[in-house]
C-alpha cells in the first residue's frame, strides 16, 4: 500500500565525496543543509555574504565573488549606531567601520578563492518578492530595520530573472568549466506575501530555473519544494509557526539528498565521521576524569586520521 506519493529524482551526472568542492548560496534553506555537509566535515562554503532570499540578491553575492569586489566605507549605510551592507546580513554589521569592512572582506577573499575549486555550486532561491532601495534604486539581500518608506517591493517576472543568469553563468562556466550547478527551491513559504502570493512567487522561480536548465546543460534542479509538498504533506513536519520545516523534515531531505548525490563509500565514511562526532558531543558527568580527557583525546586522533585519509 502506498502510503505517500514519492517524488521521483533523475540521477546526477557525477557523484560527490570528501574530495568534493561545495559552495552554497542562498535561503535559510541552504544553511539547513550546509550545516549538515560541516557536520560531516565536508569541504563547504555557505553564503559568504549571510542568507539571501531572492535570484536577485543571490546573483549579487556570486558577482561580487567573481569580481572579487572588496566594499569600502562609500559602500556601507549608517543606521541606529551600526556600518553595515545591504548587500550582507547582520551579522556583519559592527558599531566600528573598520570591523565591518574587515568582516566583508575577508569573507568575500575567502570565498573568491573557495570558488575557483568549487565542484557543485548549490543555489536555493526562496521568494520572487523583492525590496528596492529607493535611495540607489539597488535591490537589497536585507533590509536591516529601515523603514518601509525606504524601499519598492515588486515581483521579479521569470524573464528578468532567466536574462540575468543566462549571462552570469556563462560567464561563472567560462571562468571554470568544470563547475556544477544545483538549483532549489526552497519549501519554506513566505507568508507575509499571502497564500496567492506566495505560490505566485514560487511559481515564478520554478519556471526560471526550468529555462536556465534548458539552455544549460550543467545545470540541474533538486526537488526540495516538491518533497515537502507530497512526500512530506503533514503539519508534523513544520516548526510551530506552520511555515518552516521542522528538524525531522529537513533530516529527511537531507537523506535525500546524500543518498542522490554521495557515492556509496563516501556514506559509509560519514556514518563513521558521525560516530566520532557522537563521541566529541557526549557531555559526560566528570568532563575533567583522566578516563574522559582520554576517550575525547582519542576521538580527535582518529577523527584527524580520518579525514586525512579519506582526502587524499
Amino acid at each position: 500500500m502506498e502510503l505517500q506519493t514519492v517524488v521521483h529524482i533523475d540521477p546526477p551526472k557525477s557523484l560527490l565525496s570528501y574530495c568534493s568542492h561545495i559552495m552554497m548560496l542562498g535561503s535559510c534553506f541552504v544553511e539547513n543543509i550546509g550545516s549538515r555537509l560541516e557536520y560531516f566535515h565536508f569541504n563547504v562554503d555557505v553564503n559568504p555574504c549571510g542568507v539571501v532570499y531572492n535570484p536577485e540578491s543571490v546573483a549579487n553575492t556570486l558577482e561580487l565573488l567573481l569580481k572579487r569586489k572588496l566594499f569600502n566605507k562609500d559602500d556601507l549605510w549608517y543606521h541606529n549606531g551600526l556600518w553595515g551592507s545591504f548587500t550582507h546580513h547582520g551579522h556583519f554589521s559592527s558599531s566600528n567601520v573598520e570591523d565591518c569592512l574587515a568582516g566583508i572582506n575577508a569573507r568575500i577573499a575567502a570565498s573568491a578563492e573557495y570558488l575557483k575549486n568549487t565542484d557543485l555550486l548549490v543555489v536555493t532561491w526562496g521568494t520572487a518578492w523583492v525590496f528596492e532601495y529607493l535611495e540607489t534604486g539597488v535591490i537589497v539581500s536585507n533590509c536591516h530595520k529601515f523603514p518601509a518608506t525606504a524601499f519598492r517591493r515588486f515581483r521579479l517576472k521569470v524573464e528578468t530573472i532567466v536574462k540575468r543568469y543566462m549571462k552570469l553563468l556563462e560567464y561563472l562556466h567560462g571562468q571554470y568549466p568544470e563547475i556544477k550547478i544545483l538549483f532549489t527551491v526552497s519549501p519554506i513559504r513566505h507568508w507575509k506575501d499571502g497564500a496567492h502570493g506566495n505560490q505566485l512567487s514560487k511559481s515564478v522561480l520554478h519556471l526560471a530555473i526550468d529555462e536556465l536548465m534548458q539552455h544549460f546543460d550543467f545545470v540541474s534542479y533538486f526537488p526540495s519544494y516538491e518533497i515537502v509538498m507530497d512526500e512530506l504533506r503533514d503539519y508534523r513536519f513544520y516548526s510551530e509557526d506552520m511555515l518552516h520545516i521542522s528538524p525531522q523534515g529537513v533530516a529527511y531531505i537531507w537523506e535525500k539528498f546524500r543518498d542522490l548525490y554521495f557515492e556509496p563509500e563516501t556514506i559509509l565514511l560519514m556514518r563513521k565521521v558521525d560516530k566520532i562526532n557522537k563521541i566529541l558531543a557526549h557531555r559526560p558527568l566528570n568532563p575533567n576524569s583522566e578516563e574522559t580527557l582520554k576517550s575525547r583525546n582519542q576521538a580527535k586522533h582518529d577523527l584527524d586520521i580520518l579525514l586525512k585519509d579519506i582526502r587524499k
